[in-house]
């Protein structure tokens, strides 16, 4: 088996900031009810003329460059997304020809704020087993655009973004030391969206009355319990498989969900806050994004070093769950 190791990671967000106080405006909240609840203040709203393959050029562009590696050299493209610019083809596809990425295979991963993680995975054997010699994996959302926003209680959470990450075989030292996904297909309909699919077209006047092209987030207090479970237990896994403790961890870079979620993912692991890198204040929950967003911005304001110990985990719909560890 080949070592395999992300040598390059970017980030895009949108230039448009919507901040609880432009919320205030439109919807019966204010600033400290969100912030109190979930931990953002702000989120950023992607373009009327942007779609997702879009936002994960940018970012794309930005691994690609921190790599070295120019988009033609590029073998393998898995992007994940709830949001693709089209149900066919493939939000991979068009990110491949917005790149001219033209020896590059592409698809799309659906496995909600999870994708990333499975995203990775799915790369790594294929580099693993000598299919490909590299890939780019890369998560872009534009959940604003699935938000029903009369519901305080969701559209409140939900921004737009896209992290990528170039993964390639490296040396002994910078690697994924290992990865790890689950599911519950059982309990998918805690955080559903309907519409697009089979059981829900053609689009009909009388599917959108019932709101069925907007996140549902039917189990949200439910899943929050279970969520702190998966969470928790996704680090715990990747500790125990590479004979590790928390303590060998510089950093742990999670799905940010909601601030709530997050402070009793470290109570039930026992470590501080502080090893958890955060982003949610200023881009809430951008479902796949939010890792390798989060990843490439402790990247490059230097709280990740190499030869460090980051620890990645994520939640979501699905429902899904799982982590990696990597050494940097």
């Amino acid at each position: 088996m080949k070592r395999v190791g992300i040598v390059g990671t970017g980030s895009y967000l949108p230039e448009t900031v919507l901040s609880n106080f432009d919320l205030e405006k439109i919807l019966d909240t204010n600033d400290e009810w969100i912030t109190t609840r979930t931990g953002i203040r702000e989120r950023r709203v992607a373009g009327k003329d942007e779609a997702a393959s879009d936002l994960a050029k940018r970012a794309s562009e930005k691994a690609l460059a921190d790599a070295g590696i120019a988009a033609e050299e590029i073998e393998l493209i898995v992007m994940a997304t709830v949001t693709p610019d089209t149900q066919c083809p493939a939000g991979a596809n068009w990110l491949e020809a917005k790149l001219g990425a033209v020896n590059a295979v592409s698809f799309d991963v659906t496995a909600a704020c999870t994708g990333f993680i499975f995203a990775l995975s799915i790369a790594e054997q294929y580099i693993k087993n000598g299919i490909y010699r590299n890939a780019l994996v890369v998560a872009s959302e534009i959940m604003t655009r699935t938000l029903d926003w009369t519901n305080r209680e969701t559209c409140i959470l939900w921004g737009d973004g896209s992290g990528a990450a170039v993964i390639a075989e490296v040396g002994d030292g910078h690697r994924i030391l290992s990865t790890h996904i689950h599911t519950d297909g059982a309990s998918g309909d805690n955080l559903l969206l309907p519409g697009g699919g089979s059981k829900t077209t053609p689009i009909s006047f009388e599917s959108v009355e019932k709101k069925l092209h907007n996140l549902d987030m039917i189990g949200a207090n439910q899943s929050v319990k279970v969520a702190v479970r998966r969470f928790a237990e996704a680090c715990e896994e990747a500790l125990l498989h590479n004979d590790l403790t928390l303590d060998d961890v510089k950093v742990i870079i999670p799905h940010q969900a909601n601030i709530r979620i997050l402070q009793g993912v470290a109570k039930r692991l026992n470590c501080s806050m502080d090893k958890l890198y955060l982003t949610i204040e200023k881009y809430g929950n951008i479902s796949s994004a939010t890792v390798p967003i989060a990843l490439d911005e402790a990247v490059r304001d230097g709280t990740i070093q190499p030869g460090d110990l980051v620890l990645l985990t994520a939640f979501g719909g699905g429902l899904t769950w799982g982590s990696s560890l990597i050494r940097w």
